[in-house]
């Protein structure tokens, strides 16, 4: 899977705003309160909306009108997502369009729900789900290329509320190929909300394959790696020796009430230290590289400020890591204040975020004349935006 553009239109400090030609690893720039944060928040709000309903996953952000742009809160909100995904073994440039708006009563509902793509190499994007508040149809033998378009098997639906997205009522049903991937790829999102202090505690011995959004189930996903991929865990480990200094090994161990640690042995100290007493930068490396080791990587990642807690010369290298992450297959969003990282990234890689008239415009640093000419002379990304060429872009 992986975005090529987002259209975002009445959401917030997004009066109307797009991205184009998302390259797999994308970093956000820009002051603060232009929208970086927000622009996460797009992604958290599909995976909520898909989670519960548009209802609720509104009302967790403070009503209709805390969502809408400030002053349009008469007007719809509307989401646009073009990507590729596979559907029945072929890879396919997939356009979604989600509008929301109240009704009559005040009550927020899905004024349109769409899914198409194109299902042969010419013509125009065909419509395999296309939703109004709560009815619709989608087809069902998508996969059968060998009939026309008139001949493919429509099956008008009626889902159980009007607030309902369409690909969750119907994406748990196999033959709704185009709705069932989808639903899939929103449901394994990764947008991190890591807390050092979720990270730090003992645990009950379980199981956890992924890190959660929290981190809270770090020494279990640890131990995970440690016993069923030790390939990865020691390049985490070989990493974690590499850039903070004096640890040697870390290791999942139980306790004897039952409980799982993270113990951090340091060179110098015969006695390891349990995740209790190390610091914050150091349980933040380890988690992020235990993150980036997953054998099976979130389709979309997004991070915000990753360079918090942590020493300013490791950025680059992880900057690095999240590229990697990027390249075996899950797409990665960040957001970052920081020249040292930023200094690791190309400027395909960077899009800048700057208000105007109170809401945020965003453009991709690679279409700037200038800043390419710069580039060019040898100039990095993070001299760039100390300098504050990047906030300026137009």
């Amino acid at each position: 899977m992986q975005i090529e553009s987002i259209e975002i239109r009445n959401f917030r400090l997004f009066r109307e705003a797009r991205l184009t030609d998302i390259q797999r690893l994308c970093v956000l720039v820009g002051a603060n309160g232009t929208g970086k944060s927000t622009l996460f928040d797009v992604f958290s709000f599909l995976k909520d909306a898909l989670a519960m309903n548009i209802g609720k996953a509104v009302a967790k952000r403070g009503g209709y009108k805390e969502l809408a742009s400030r002053g349009h809160s008469g007007e719809p909100i509307e989401l646009t997502l073009q990507f590729r995904l596979e559907i029945t073994g072929y890879e396919r440039l997939v356009t979604y369009v989600l509008k929301i708006e109240p009704d009559e009563h005040g009550k927020v509902v899905v004024a349109r729900e769409i899914l198409r793509y194109k299902r042969g190499s010419y013509g125009a994007p065909f419509r395999f789900l296309d939703f109004s508040r709560g009815k619709g149809y989608a087809i069902t033998n998508e996969e059968d290329f060998s009939k026309q378009e008139e001949e493919l098997t429509r099956e008008d639906q009626e889902l159980d509320a009007p607030d309902i997205l369409a690909i969750k009522g119907l994406g748990q049903f196999e033959r709704f190929k185009a709705a069932s991937a989808f639903r899939q790829m929103i449901e394994n999102w990764h947008i991190s909300d890591f807390h050092v202090s979720d990270a730090r505690p003992s645990q009950e011995d379980g199981f956890a394959e992924h890190l959660s959004t929290r981190g809270d189930n770090l020494p279990l996903v640890a131990n995970y790696l440690f016993e069923h991929h030790r390939d990865r865990f020691d390049k985490v480990l070989e990493a974690m020796r590499q850039r903070v200094p004096g640890v040697s090994v870390v290791e999942p161990k139980q306790t004897e009430d039952g409980r799982l640690v993270l113990r951090f042995q340091d060179g110098s100290f015969k006695d390891p230290f349990i995740a209790r007493y190390v610091s914050d930068g150091t349980i933040k490396m380890f988690a992020y590289l235990v993150l980036l080791h997953d054998p099976k990587p979130f389709p979309l990642l997004a991070v915000e400020e990753p360079e918090n807690q942590l020493y300013p010369e490791l950025l680059p290298e992880l900057a690095e890591e999240f590229r990697a992450y990027a390249r075996r297959g899950g797409q990665v969003f960040i957001s970052t204040h920081s020249p040292d990282f930023l200094n690791a990234l190309t400027l395909d890689e960077i899009y800048c975020l700057r208000k105007d008239a109170g809401f945020t415009n965003i453009a991709k640093a690679s279409e700037s004349a200038n800043l390419r000419a710069l580039a060019e002379a040898g100039d990095l990304p993070g001299y760039l935006w100390k300098q504050g060429l990047l906030e300026g872009l137009k």
